[in-house]
């Protein structure tokens, strides 16, 4: 049987991850230390006998008895919400923690797959935004404990794949939104459907002009399982997220039509640094794996209003 590690496993991602790779038949060790996770995320999987759960802090280094054959780095603080509340402990997981996490790869010759992010673009110049493009960062700005961590990790990934000829992936994940994310996330998509649903204003910021792309959660899982068992991706970098692009008060509007909502809308200033595009360039990774979005916004956010309206019941 294949043995996988998932650190953040507990999270948002990481715990839709894990279930898609118990259902497949692989082992799978999950890690996380609950900082943003939630045990509720993985409860379903506690009485799986291909689910193996570790509580532990992967800035601190761990030795396992049992040769690992995929390491998925996903362990990290990934709203705004959570990185401004736990800045150190953001730079810690995507430096000491990525260090840690590729040397038990390196010890066990295993697959290695990083979850950058789009951030690491910051406020492009360019739309839609490619993998080869290096991005317009303010590396000392509020956002920067996420962004920059994000980006050493790339590095340090690279070098190991360069220096130890180790089988690096990273996937530079793009909005992704769906069941299991907290409504106080601090991410547009659960915010304004908290707001809506509770008949409060959705709060845009700026005069909503700036763009996002929303990818549905089962959709992302599907292009990470791929990577992470596609064999000849050594070395390379891939966005995952959906090409279509929203302009935020557009969003607003669809979320009020999709919840039947009674909310206005109101506008604040833009937060430091908000990038005012984001869209994917997915051509890289449908060449290679063939994949792409499958699940339409409309079908996503019903699913999703219906997981969170049941958490304000």
């Amino acid at each position: 049987m294949v043995t996988v590690i998932i650190t953040g496993v507990a999270g948002f991602v990481g715990s839709h991850l894990a279930d898609k790779f118990v259902n497949k038949g692989f082992h799978v060790i999950g890690i996380d230390n609950f900082l943003t996770g939630s045990i509720e995320n993985i409860s379903s999987l506690l009485d799986k006998d291909n689910f193996e759960f570790i509580e532990h802090d992967i800035i601190k280094p761990i030795k396992l008895d049992e040769k690992i054959d995929i390491i998925l780095h996903f362990a990290c603080p990934a709203s705004p919400e959570d990185y401004l509340q736990y800045p150190l402990e953001t730079l810690r997981v995507d430096s000491i923690g990525t260090y840690n996490t590729l040397e038990m790869s390196r010890e066990n010759n295993a697959r290695y797959i990083f979850a950058s992010t789009s951030e690491i673009y910051g406020d492009p110049l360019v739309n839609p935004q490619p993998e080869t493009y290096w991005g317009n960062v303010h590396s000392t700005g509020l956002r920067s404990v996420y962004d920059e961590s994000k980006r050493f990790s790339e590095a340090l990934s690279m070098a190991y794949y360069r220096e130890y000829c180790l089988d690096v992936r990273i996937v530079r994940i793009f909005n992704t939104y769906g069941p299991r994310m907290k409504l106080n996330d601090g991410r547009v998509v659960p915010n304004f459907i908290s707001q809506a649903l509770k008949n409060e204003d959705l709060t845009v910021y700026g005069e909503g002009t700036q763009t996002r792309s929303f990818c549905y959660v089962k959709d992302l899982v599907e292009g990470i399982f791929k990577i992470s068992n596609t064999d000849n991706l050594n070395g390379n970098i891939m966005n995952l997220g959906n090409p279509d692009e929203y302009k935020i008060l557009d969003f607003a509007k669809i979320i009020i039509n999709k919840t039947n909502s009674n909310s206005k809308i109101t506008f604040k200033d833009l937060p430091e640094d908000d990038p005012k595009l984001r869209c994917p360039d997915i051509s890289k990774v449908q060449s290679l794996i063939e994949w792409k979005p499958q699940t339409s916004l409309d079908n996503g956010l019903q699913e999703t209003i219906k997981f969170l309206k049941s958490k304000l019941e």
